[in-house]
């Protein structure tokens, strides 16, 4: 598999699935169940796309940031600090988010 990104694995555990990159909160209507949240950040105003996501990958953040902390509490992977996954990542690519390692892969 394809390394695309590489970051701080913040929540545990690996998924797959459809990228959805969304930059504001009021783009959330877009996400579907089930896709990865790729955002430059999140905080309390993403929670409904948290809520349907398989995963969440941010450009920036640490172990201790909103998407981080909140992934740890619903059981899903989160790499943050990425620096660059909403100018790499688009809608629509299939990728493996392993969030123990910080590493996001190509399908």
């Amino acid at each position: 598999m394809k390394v695309l990104l590489r970051g701080i694995g913040a929540g545990k555990g690996t998924s797959k699935g459809k990228v959805r990159v969304i930059l504001k909160p009021k783009d959330m209507e877009k996400m579907k169940r089930n896709e990865i949240l790729v955002t430059e950040m999140t905080n309390p105003l993403f929670t409904p796309a948290i809520q349907k996501s398989a995963a969440i990958v941010t450009d920036v953040g640490g172990k201790l940031c909103h998407a981080a902390i909140v992934s740890r509490e619903l059981g899903i992977p989160c790499v943050v600090n990425t620096e660059k996954a909403t100018k790499i990542l688009k809608d629509g690519m299939e990728v493996i988010v392993d969030g123990e390692e910080g590493v996001v892969y190509e399908v």
